[in-house]
């Protein structure tokens, strides 16, 4: 019998990104979790190899690195619902004139590198951007993901929709901003988007990839131009995408609705190694830059 080459990338099944998906999604453990993908991958060993492709590394290189020229950004406070809320705000280096501003909101990793990083992509778009730390209320990010995962379980849905309310009128008011405010978000930053769009009349544009919808008694309350991104594997999301169009249409909304086929949850994260696909992420990155200066010039 021939051996497995050592240096032979582990293979990842599609089953392996569903477990990996639930128990991001708080509905597993970390132990429930490597028993799973340990039964899936044929032992521990094989589940030890495969669970950091699963997962974001945070090593990962920048796109746009925080020391690069062309953008200017600066951690930040700034009034929350209720108490101060931290973030990340940047700029391109060579702004003129007052800009469209773009709220920038993570997945449930909270505010960590490749969320800057994200927002350094849309600065150099041409747009004053903010990235909001929603873990604020608890002390902020931690550096380990994994605790910050379990923080999600513990914030209070009424106070984040509040802050999140709240970044839209920080923005509004910036003094390098042009009045109009857009948000994109990211997973669980894609529901949180959603759900601004619900609760901010003056947000203008609504960017959510892969987010979960918002109840549709609220849905007639959006004034906000919707852009919405989905996985076509992202089986556990999707389940709301006819509902939401029903809801929308029936509202009069504007919105465009692009399911990537092939794709899995967190298809933009490209710092994880199994779930990211450049083609989709390019194509949704493009219409989401086209869509922004569409609507924030």
């Amino acid at each position: 019998m021939t051996k497995p080459d050592a240096n032979t990338k582990p293979a990842i099944t599609q089953a392996m990104i569903d477990a990996y998906d639930e128990y991001t999604h708080l509905t597993l453990d970390r132990r429930r979790f490597m028993e799973q993908l340990s039964r899936l991958a044929g032992s521990g060993a094989a589940a030890a190899a495969i669970a950091p492709l699963l997962a974001a590394n945070s090593a990962q290189a920048a796109i746009v690195a925080e020391n690069d020229p062309r953008v200017k950004g600066e951690d930040i406070s700034y009034p929350g619902s209720g108490g101060e809320m931290k973030g990340y705000l940047v700029k391109p280096a060579d702004q003129t004139g007052k800009l469209g501003t773009v709220i920038v909101v993570h997945e449930n990793r909270g505010l960590n590198p490749h969320i800057r990083d994200v927002a350094r992509r849309v600065a150099l778009e041409g747009f004053v951007v903010l990235a909001p730390d929603f873990l604020s209320p608890l002390g902020g990010t931690p550096d380990d993901e994994d605790k910050a995962r379990d923080m999600f379980a513990k914030l209070d849905s009424t106070q984040t929709a509040a802050d999140a309310v709240a970044t839209v009128a920080f923005l509004k008011s910036n003094k390098d901003g042009n009045g109009k405010v857009g948000a994109v978000g990211f997973c669980w930053g894609g529901g949180t988007v959603n759900t601004l769009a619900v609760d901010a009349p003056d947000l203008s544009a609504a960017v959510a990839y892969y987010g979960m919808q918002p109840k549709a008694a609220d849905v007639s309350k959006i004034k906000a131009a919707l852009l919405l991104h989905y996985g076509g594997l992202d089986e556990r999301i999707n389940a709301g995408i006819d509902a939401f169009k029903k809801e929308l249409d029936a509202a009069h909304v504007e919105y465009t609705v692009y399911v990537y086929e092939g794709a899995n949850h967190a298809f933009n994260n490209d710092t994880s190694a199994a779930r990211y696909d450049k083609k989709a992420a390019d194509l949704a990155w493009g219409r989401t830059i086209a869509f922004f200066k569409e609507k924030l010039k």
